[in-house]
């Protein structure tokens, strides 16, 4: 690590500072810059520099008009865009599609600095800035989760694939290290992008009619056609609505994207739209532990760029600028959750050597108080690759690793977690290490031995935990969990008390903090009268409560539009969708206490024949409640 080397070029005259006429690679970010590798421009930007490539990053540019586009001039390799850390939907709306005011990868937090749709936006205007001559390269998580039709919420229809919608030339998928690398390189020799239609973890826009000679020269790959465009598209003449054959075509679309996340799977999909053809390359392979530690080790300044200070900064920076990323991928494969599809099952783990000396890193900056704020992940206890079988045949087609029950060949890893913490630790000056990523409590009862578990447990509650404890059992009731893909509740039960036996044997009062979502696919009106009921009996009344959010990406937004379920094994068994008023209903349950829910939680009370609820849930059992709602569950 070297935090003397200046900021990425931000504009001009910081190219010429050093004594550049040109960049090999614009960058437009929807995101503002801010040097540290939680932030994507940032992690691939000095990657790339890394490699000796010259880049320039456009953050946040004004979209109409192509002067910020402009400002280096024509790149010598391409020009690359990414909406930012953040899907610009779901950056600008909430799950009410209510505007939001605020958007915290901006200066000062202010919203209104990248558009609608950033990805489609930024690459036409960077195609009428740089011209047809330049390769327009679209990646980061907005395009990754778009790369094929998909459903659009925003909209409620159907979208073709963002490669066509943002005419780009090539999407990359996934974390993008490695893609970019080898596009660069190719790019560098002379290739045409036209060429690069083969790269793992990328997709490509090719006419259909040459579909059969691009088959012809890829012999060692097996194509799977998935419904085109038009097939899930479809909609009744009448009453405009998504016809019956196109839900089924969607889910199947969708379960054979789901059936080849696999980097060692030789599968291509393929979806046709018009006369033009996606072709959807296998995922890229994880990096391997010593790039893991290389690219976030790379000479990032830690900070945002000096021209924001004035502005207030960016706030995103304050959940990551002492917090460390310990290991990437996720095998939970919770419905409602895109990042297994983003980032894969595998799991790539930090070594300990270099999470000490990022530690010492972050020790020197100037408003470090000794305290590590999280040691994690995706998944904070996922420390080490599932099974021994992902190593050379990767995650398995047809299981999960934890649905719907933990597999018996799962790895424990919190051994080698203590281990890393302990590190940590160790370096001169940090005080604390604290654990806020989520923790998956199955795992963590399913793996290992009862003293292993136990250690971790106290461990966790005597150095890691600072009087409450975050954790995601999502909802209560059995149906709801099937459909999320969420652990039995027992399990949460257990790993509560067991938490709160260890907190009591280090002498410390904490408490678990549980996250909910209302109004998930398959959660009844009964299930959530049945959670609302839960929450009373336990005295916790929860802070915020997350409502469902279709995002493109999920099982769970599948299942939203189609009112089926994907997931292998299920033969598309048709699945409760709440919407509308019930949708509300569901998630004023969640807040039953609230004066302004009182109508709408007495409507699902009667609908649901639960009167003799009325008088527990919106009577004088307010005066019972916990006066701090933060303390959450004390299952004593």
């Amino acid at each position: 690590m070297n935090r003397n080397r200046p900021f990425l070029p931000l504009d001009r005259s910081d190219m010429e500072r050093r004594g550049w006429d040109a960049v090999d690679v614009v960058f437009i970010s929807g995101d503002a810059y801010v040097d540290h590798p939680s932030f994507g421009a940032a992690l691939l930007g000095r990657l790339m520099e890394f490699h000796g490539y010259r880049v320039g990053i456009v953050a946040q540019p004004r979209w109409d008009r192509t002067d910020d586009f402009l400002q280096f001039g024509k790149p010598r390799l391409c020009c690359m865009v990414s909406s930012g850390n953040i899907d610009s939907m779901v950056s600008h709306y909430t799950a009410n599609n209510k505007v939001r005011n605020d958007d915290p990868y901006s200066p000062g937090g202010k919203g209104g600095k990248r558009p609608d749709r950033a990805v489609i936006t930024y690459s036409g205007r960077a195609r009428q800035a740089f011209g047809k001559e330049t390769p327009i390269i679209i990646g980061g998580l907005e395009a990754s989760l778009r790369r094929l039709a998909h459903y659009d919420f925003w909209s409620d229809r159907i979208r073709r694939s963002v490669l066509l919608d943002a005419k780009a030339d090539l999407l990359v998928y996934g974390m993008g290290e490695l893609q970019t690398l080898e596009i660069l390189k190719r790019l560098s020799a002379g290739d045409p992008v036209q060429t690069l239609v083969d790269i793992p973890g990328t997709a490509a826009n090719i006419p259909s009619k040459s579909l059969e000679q691009h088959k012809g020269g890829r012999p060692e790959h097996v194509f799977v056609h998935l419904p085109s465009y038009e097939q899930v598209s479809e909609r009744e003449k009448v009453s405009n609505t998504p016809s019956p054959e196109s839900l089924h075509a969607y889910a199947t679309s969708f379960q054979q994207q789901l059936l080849h996340e696999n980097p060692f799977d030789k599968a291509v999909l393929i979806q046709e739209s018009a006369d033009r053809t996606i072709v959807v390359n296998p995922p890229m392979r994880p990096l391997t532990q010593a790039e893991l530690d290389q690219v976030q080790e790379l000479s990032y300044q830690r900070t945002w760029h000096p021209s924001y200070d004035s502005e207030g900064g960016i706030p995103a920076l304050a959940e990551v600028q002492f917090s460390l990323t310990s290991n990437r991928g996720c095998f939970g494969s919770c419905s409602f959750c895109a990042i297994t599809s983003h980032q894969g099952r595998s799991i790539t783990n930090r070594s300990i050597a270099s999470l000490e000396r990022e530690t010492k890193e972050i020790t020197t900056l100037p408003n470090f108080k000794g305290y590590i704020h999280d040691v994690g992940g995706p998944t904070a206890n996922f420390q080490g690759i599932a099974c021994k079988r992902q190593q050379t045949h990767g995650p398995c087609q047809n299981k999960l690793c934890l649905y719907p029950d933990p597999c018996s060949n799962l790895i424990d890893s919190h051994p080698a977690y203590i281990q890393r913490l302990e590190a940590i630790e160790a370096v001169p000056t940090v005080k604390k290490v604290f654990i806020r990523s989520g923790i998956r409590y199955d795992y963590l009862m399913a793996t290992g031995t009862p003293e292993s578990r136990k250690k971790f447990l106290d461990r966790l509650a005597s150095h890691h935990t600072s009087g409450q404890l975050r954790v995601a059992p999502e909802h209560m009731d059995p149906s709801a969990l099937d459909a999320m893909g969420k652990p039995k509740v027992e399990w949460y039960e257990q790993f509560v008390d067991d938490f709160m036996e260890a907190s009591r044997h280090a002498g410390k009062e904490q408490y678990c903090i549980p996250y909910f979502i209302a109004a998930h696919p398959g959660t009844t009106l009964e299930g959530a009268v049945a959670l609302a009921e839960y929450l009373h009996k336990t005295h916790f009344i929860p802070e915020q409560v997350q409502e469902f959010y279709p995002t493109p990406g999920t099982v769970a937004t599948c299942m939203y539009f189609t009112g089926l379920d994907p997931r292998p094994g299920r033969n598309f068994a048709p699945i409760h969708v709440p919407k509308g008023r019930e949708r509300h209903m569901q998630r004023a349950l969640l807040h039953y206490h609230k004066p302004e829910h009182r109508m709408l939680v007495l409507e699902a009370l009667q609908l649901t024949d639960r009167s003799d609820l009325i008088s527990v849930l919106l009577g004088a059992h307010r005066r019972s409640l916990p006066q701090n709602p933060k303390r959450g569950t004390a299952r004593s």
